[in-house]
């Protein structure tokens, strides 16, 4: 295993815990909070940073830049993403300025709402939609990363037709394929909300992105996410030519729920004889069903996800409690022996932090090539934020580089 880690730049200036417990009726004392970090912060560009990357391999030493800060290394895990409690960390200041837009739309807190309320919610997205409009910038996605296009369509789901939102990279194809599965606790989101990954990814990556907005609960309740996860896969081998794309290079990837979505479909492919993905990327996902891991006890009040919330989306995605413990939610018990390898991306500010780190080592004792890169000062939700969010950006090209590897370029 080997570790790299990225320092410097400056703190935040806050109590790590200051921030968590903000509600929509501190919204004007949180935007006026991070109004003023981010008059007096560092520019963007020399925001500080600390990234950690952990493999498979053997043991090598920690090597650091920019007199960097060490941490230890406990079973292949970084520190930083350790199972190991940890007092609340602050956000650097791009995030925490996305944190106070959204507390100034008013969200209402979703664990208290109907899976309807709960939709209509102003999102994260919208959060950066408003700090772009504050920044006098062009909020539309192709002004925000140029070299995409998109069109929307419809794909068969396992009991239906499911809209998809199709992103394709300038040039000559054909192109690679990632079926790519959005956030929302399998509850919320959408195509449209998880758009600024998706299209990220596209670029990053330089591959046709099929986002797919498969069936929510309650009204659907598990597994048909996950069966219309792997009817999307099975229509983009099938399908790949038809959008440009080569069909002997589809890989898989999501956020969140989503995140869970690609490893549990090839998982799945696997079982059903299907061509295996070349790479599934993992972004933030749920990956076991424990919610008193170190990272939900820090983390427990965190925004934009919290414990109450994974306790509502749990809740409204089960038919049963013991749907909870099936392998297709939690990961870490499933068989992952034979599966492609796969890239977690983790969150610092985030209760599922440590899914990400249980799963890597999961994976690992499976046999499987997987490699994760934690990044610190950042929420859930981060790693579509690159338009505002320095290190959103470095997380995409991080896996849109670790899939192009696998693509073969």
């Amino acid at each position: 295993m080997r570790r790299h880690t990225v320092t410097g730049g400056k703190g935040v200036g806050m109590r790590g815990g200051e921030w968590l417990t903000a509600r929509a009726s501190g919204a004007a004392g949180m935007l006026a909070l991070a109004t003023t970090l981010g008059a007096c912060a560092m520019r963007q560009g020399d925001e500080g940073e600390t990234v950690s990357t952990v493999s498979t391999g053997a043991v090598a030493p920690m090597s650091s830049t920019s007199g960097g800060a060490s941490a230890d290394t406990m079973g292949g895990m970084s520190a930083a993403g350790s199972m190991a409690a940890m007092a609340p960390a602050r956000p650097t200041a791009p995030m925490l300025s996305v944190l106070g837009a959204h507390a100034a739309l008013g969200p209402r807190p979703i664990e208290t709402l109907t899976p309807e309320e709960a939709r209509r919610q102003p999102t994260p997205a919208d959060a950066v939609k408003a700090l772009l409009l504050q920044q006098g910038r062009d909020t539309t996605p192709t002004a925000l990363v140029p070299g995409v296009m998109h069109r929307d369509r419809t794909i068969p789901g396992a009991a239906g037709q499911l809209p998809a939102r199709v992103y394709t990279p300038q040039g000559a194809g054909p192109f690679p394929v990632i079926v790519y599965f959005h956030g929302g606790g399998w509850v919320i989101g959408s195509k449209e909300v998880y758009d600024g990954g998706a299209r990220g990814l596209a670029k990053a990556a330089n591959a046709v992105v099929v986002s797919v907005d498969y069936r929510l609960a309650p009204e659907h309740k598990f597994p048909a996410q996950h069966d219309d996860a792997l009817a999307a896969y099975r229509w983009a081998v099938t399908n790949a030519r038809e959008i440009g794309g080569d069909p002997m290079r589809v890989a898989l990837a999501g956020e969140s729920a989503g995140g869970n979505l690609a490893v549990a479909t090839a998982v799945a492919a696997r079982d059903a004889g299907l061509q295996a993905p070349v790479h599934v990327l993992s972004v933030y996902p749920i990956a076991q069903s424990s919610m008193t891991t170190p990272s939900y006890n820090t983390y427990a009040d965190a925004k934009p996800l919290n414990r109450p919330m994974m306790e509502w989306f749990a809740r409204h995605t089960a038919r049963t409690p013991a749907d909870l413990q099936d392998p297709r939610i939690n990961l870490v018990q499933a068989n992952l022996r034979g599966l492609a390898p796969v890239t977690i991306v983790t969150a610092e500010i985030d209760p599922l932090r440590d899914d990400g780190a249980m799963l890597e080592q999961a994976l690992r004792s499976a046999g499987v090539s997987v490699e994760r890169r934690h990044f610190d000062g950042v929420t859930h939700e981060f790693f579509g934020m690159a338009a505002v969010v320095p290190r959103a950006m470095e997380a995409q090209q991080y896996a849109g580089g670790r899939l192009q590897g696998a693509f073969g370029r």
